[in-house]
């Protein structure tokens, strides 16, 4: 086990340099940031954009900075950042927990859902419960999430004024976000949960289980569904990843203070500290989330847990 935490943790940190490397070079390319903080300052000439860029910190070498950056990154100091000063560690304060929590509270909208759903189109294969599961998810894999928090919008906020239209503020706030992200991420793991249940009610085990006299509910989620966990897990690991870095569409629509929206406005201020310390966290956290999954894997099964 020690030496398994061991390679993971190295490649974990492998893989977060070379991701840093890569977005500190592509932002490089996307322009100078001192033009976008001299607009607006009247004429600007060669020498002001040189003092602008010399106190941003833009005037050094490319390795040089991206060494700094590195360095402050031991010590969790990513800079200030280039529009107001800021420290980008502050920012990242704020905007951290409202993403995680609305990650979170839509992976837990998708497993509340797509089990149950999952588990009842495999046990009715052919009869209409599974046609009509199976189309709710085909319908789900076609909204694209803009457009389905929109609708939400529409209905829920401005015709039927039940929730909040936008804004980061109580339990009232989390639920159109939530269920936007959620429901499009049930259309994708009930057909998951649909075919590796079909797989495993074949099983033998799950004859014998039946045959001991055990009720369907037992057999069904504790024996059959827990075989299924692994498939589950896994691919919850892998959307986590593409949560994160969808949920930024969703985030400018409910005007939601997270993450994405921290790198979208950084991306137009071409905010070089605050771009490159977001991806970075991201990246971390995705890595960090799918180590701890592997972890898992020994508690859902215990032949996985011996080798």
């Amino acid at each position: 086990m020690i030496g398994f935490l061991t390679k993971r943790i190295l490649q974990a940190i492998f893989t977060v340099l070379v991701v840093t490397l890569v977005v500190a070079f592509a932002i490089r390319l996307t322009g100078d940031p001192a033009l976008i903080s001299a607009q607006g300052g009247g004429t600007v000439t060669e020498a002001d954009l040189q003092r602008i860029r010399v106190a941003l910190g833009v005037d050094r070498p490319f390795y040089v900075q991206y060494l700094g950056f590195l360095k402050g990154l031991l010590t969790l100091d990513f800079g200030r950042s280039f529009v107001g000063g800021t420290p980008v560690s502050q920012l990242i304060g704020t905007a951290l927990p409202a993403t995680l929590t609305l990650a979170f509270a839509s992976l837990f909208v998708s497993i509340v859902l797509s089990i149950p759903l999952g588990v009842k189109a495999a046990t009715t294969r052919g009869k209409w419960p599974d046609q009509a599961i199976r189309i709710f998810s085909l319908i789900g894999l076609s909204f694209p999430n803009f457009w389905l928090a929109t609708m939400l919008v529409l209905l829920f906020a401005i015709a039927l004024q039940w929730l909040p239209p936008s804004g980061y503020d109580g339990f009232s706030s989390y639920i159109m976000p939530a269920v936007t992200m959620g429901l499009i991420l049930t259309a994708t793991n009930v057909r998951l949960v649909r075919t590796t249940m079909l797989d495993t009610l074949r099983s033998q085990y799950v004859m014998v289980a039946r045959a001991k006299g055990l009720s369907e509910t037992k057999v069904l989620y504790k024996h059959a569904l827990r075989n299924c966990a692994i498939v589950l897990l896994t691919f919850l690991g892998v959307q986590f990843g593409g949560l994160l870095g969808g949920i930024v569409v969703v985030e400018r629509v409910f005007n939601w203070p997270g993450m994405g929206t921290l790198a979208f406005d950084a991306v137009a201020a071409r905010d070089y500290p605050v771009l490159q310390s977001v991806i970075t966290v991201l990246s971390a956290l995705i890595i960090g989330v799918n180590l701890l999954i592997d972890l898992a894997y020994g508690l859902i099964d215990p032949r996985i847990r011996t080798q």
